[in-house]
């Protein structure tokens, strides 16, 4: 990472479908301060840009104001990391193209740069957590959605528009009955494997509107029908990352994300899946991981490495 201009810091900021979590960064990698808003409740970005900013600039006061600063990396849903743009987020409030990045750098008068969230987080795991030292991983990202981060022979793969790697949507199911996503198709593997598409599958198992969390304190009650809809999940899960794993063959698959306090009744189904279903070649090679990481530091840290490289 370059520091040769005397600037110790850098913003790196995460937006999830449900929080936005932004942080002051030193060149070790250590979280010096970090505040939150609510990503949904700001219908339109500019309120959401304004609420981000009334945290984050008194942050960035207190360690010497913005001439201290190399530059802000922020980690979103369908971000294109080419334009410094959010294009057609099914699961953030503001629709079409929304130029993120310059609305920040006019804000803070740091340079801004921007990439997908899973990225951002792939990003965080190879420079402090469970990739350490890989040089092809995928990362998935279990949270209102389902991200991915792809990196092969050391480099994020983003494709000739930024958008590469949208393993989330890849179509896990292509019958009638296949679950309408966000995006605009059916059947995708975010509408049953992120935590909402637990929720959509314990009203069809159970009948009953229930959370994610509530699904899991009901399956270490013991409940088998709470067990069962962690059964699908995981195999679901698992079937998809044998086709990313004949796609890529990468050393590991890296798991994170709220999804993963699941636990066993996750791993098991999905590690037996893939045991299952691999092909022959790529059996026991590539490792199934939990990121080492806390959720909401992997994607800071990950996000505020774009930080040093804005500058």
């Amino acid at each position: 990472m370059e520091t040769s201009t005397g600037k110790p810091y850098v913003v790196g900021m995460d937006i999830g479908g449900t929080n936005t979590v932004m942080g002051i960064v030193d060149q070790q990698g250590n979280i010096l301060a970090t505040d939150a808003v609510k990503t949904g409740q700001y219908e339109q970005v500019e309120e959401y840009v304004e609420a981000v900013c009334a945290k984050l600039i008194p942050l960035i006061e207190e360690h010497g104001g913005a001439e201290n600063f190399r530059g802000m990396g922020i980690g979103a849903p369908n971000a294109n990391y080419y334009r410094g743009t959010i294009e057609q987020a099914p699961n953030l409030p503001w629709k079409g193209i929304v130029p993120l990045a310059e609305m920040f750098r006019q804000k803070i008068g740091i340079p801004v740069a921007m990439t997908n969230d899973a990225n951002a987080a792939a990003l965080g795991e190879m420079t402090y957590g469970a990739a350490r030292g890989m040089k092809d991983f995928i990362m998935i990202t279990l949270g209102t959605g389902v991200g991915s981060g792809i990196v092969i022979n050391g480099q994020m793969v983003y494709g000739h528009d930024g958008f590469a790697g949208e393993l989330g949507h890849v179509c896990v199911d292509r019958s009638p009955e296949a679950r309408q996503c966000g995006c605009g198709r059916r059947g995708c593997l975010e509408t049953y494997c992120s935590a909402t598409g637990v929720a959509r599958t314990a009203r069809e198992v159970m009948g009953e509107e229930l959370t994610s969390k509530e699904v899991y304190d009901a399956a270490v009650k013991g409940d088998e029908l709470a067990l069962e809809i962690f059964r699908r999940t995981g195999e679901t899960l698992g079937r998809a990352i044998v086709d990313f794993i004949a796609f890529s063959s990468p050393e590991a698959i890296i798991l994170f994300g709220g999804l993963t306090k699941a636990g066993d009744y996750l791993m098991r189904p999905l590690r037996e899946a893939v045991d299952a279903y691999v092909m022959s070649i790529y059996k026991g090679k590539a490792r199934i991981l939990l990121s080492e990481l806390k959720d909401a530091d992997v994607a800071v840290l990950g996000a505020s490495a774009l930080g040093w490289e804005a500058g």
